[in-house]
């Protein structure tokens, strides 16, 4: 009975399986619930939400003086006084004193030509100039003394005490000696005639800068043969090619529609290519009085107010036209963006800054308006990529997809 009794207990277990079960799927249940809360967070914040597309501008720096320009022109920078240095003779160069960018005064020696033939002229002309001067001073001494000796008989003829023929012989040597000074300085003429040919013959051999200039490009070295005209074969017609710096023009051409916003001393601004950063004040010089037929434009010369040292000619330039002239604190430029790209809240500016594929809301300082501009004093700079047209839907730190244009 008791071993009955025994086999009948036994634990019912299908309870705690119930129980087990309950407990697993409400852990399910609150995990799902987690998860979804933190997906709705992340999606909140922007992290999971689906890449919105937008377009992207880059924030800029701007000048003032584009608001007050009137045309804008393309053109080079060009010397007005530039020549190609040559000889007036033919030989062989023999010394070159400069190089390209040296800086010459005007009759500074540029290079010599072999010149021995010249120089042997020059002393054989100063020889002969001396050898006159010295028959010239024996002719005057025997003049001075043939006047003497007609002064002599011509007192004695008058108190009879010579004849007439002893007096007619003196007066033919005074008149001897007389055309002998004549003959003697008419030598000396002649002869510094030859003397100045000589040294001009020689002065031909020197090549001499003629105005202050820089050299830009040496276009003989030594043994080279150099000719006027440089007909002969491997000759040289120039040595050098110079310019003056101080004649340097940018010239552009204009539309014959828009000439007449262009006036003589109108204030100009200048960009080089080769100096993107750097903007020049400029006048209008000169408005050359034809047109060019083939491409209807009109020749345009702006000079240079604002020297610097790194213009060169050649260089392509750039030149606004403009209403007035620049005023100093209008020579910087500024930053500045599309007055779109602005997120107002309350008091408050911001834009959306891109970075990679999302943006990150940035607080900005705006100042006054530039054109179709806004300046920007702070927040932002040059170079920075930033949404233009940002929808309410954009949130801060949410994926993006930038727009092809």
């Amino acid at each position: 009975m008791a071993n009955e009794d025994l086999s009948k207990l036994k634990i019912d277990k299908s309870g705690v399986v119930i129980s087990k079960s309950q407990n697993r799927k409400k852990y399910y249940v609150i995990g799902a619930i987690a998860v979804i809360v933190f997906l709705g967070i992340l999606y909140s914040q922007g992290i999971v939400s689906p890449a919105a597309e937008v377009e992207v501008s880059t924030v800029a720096q701007v000048y003032p003086s584009q608001t007050f320009t009137l045309l804008n022109a393309s053109g080079y920078v060009v010397a007005q006084r530039k020549a190609a240095v040559a000889s007036k003779t033919t030989g062989r160069l023999v010394s070159m004193s400069v190089e390209e960018g040296s800086m010459v005064k005007k009759k500074d020696v540029i290079a010599l030509l072999e010149n021995e033939d010249a120089v042997a002229l020059k002393e054989q002309a100063e020889a002969n100039l001396k050898v006159t001067r010295a028959n010239l001073e024996q002719a005057q001494a025997e003049l001075q003394d043939a006047t003497l000796n007609l002064d002599r008989y011509k007192e004695l003829f008058e108190n009879g005490l010579v004849s007439k023929h002893e007096y007619d012989t003196a007066e033919a040597r005074y008149k001897k000696a007389k055309a002998a000074v004549a003959g003697a300085e008419a030598s000396i003429k002649a002869n510094a005639a030859a003397l100045r040919s000589a040294e001009v013959s020689l002065e031909y051999t020197i090549i001499r800068a003629p105005f202050d200039a820089v050299v830009l490009t040496k276009n003989a070295d030594v043994g080279d043969i150099v000719t006027p005209l440089g007909a002969a074969a491997n000759a040289k017609a120039s040595v050098v090619t110079i310019a003056d710096m101080s004649s340097l023009l940018v010239e552009v051409d204009v539309s014959e529609s828009n000439l007449e916003q262009v006036k003589l001393e109108q204030p100009c601004e200048i960009q080089m290519d080769a100096l993107p950063d750097t903007r020049l004040r400029g006048a209008v010089h000169m408005i050359v009085p034809t047109a060019d037929r083939s491409k209807a434009t009109i020749l345009i010369k702006v000079k240079f107010l604002d020297k610097d040292e790194r213009i060169l000619p050649e260089m392509s330039a750039k030149v606004a036209f403009l209403q007035r002239q620049v005023e100093l604190d209008e020579m910087k430029p500024r930053t500045a963006i599309n007055p779109e790209s602005i997120i107002s809240r309350n008091s408050n500016k911001s834009v959306f800054l891109v970075k990679e594929n999302r943006i990150i809301e940035t607080p900005v300082t705006i100042g006054e308006q530039i054109g179709g501009m806004i300046e920007v004093l702070s927040g932002l700079k040059a170079g920075d990529r930033i949404v233009t047209k940002p929808s309410g839907r954009l949130k801060n730190g949410a994926r993006i997809k930038i727009a092809e244009k």
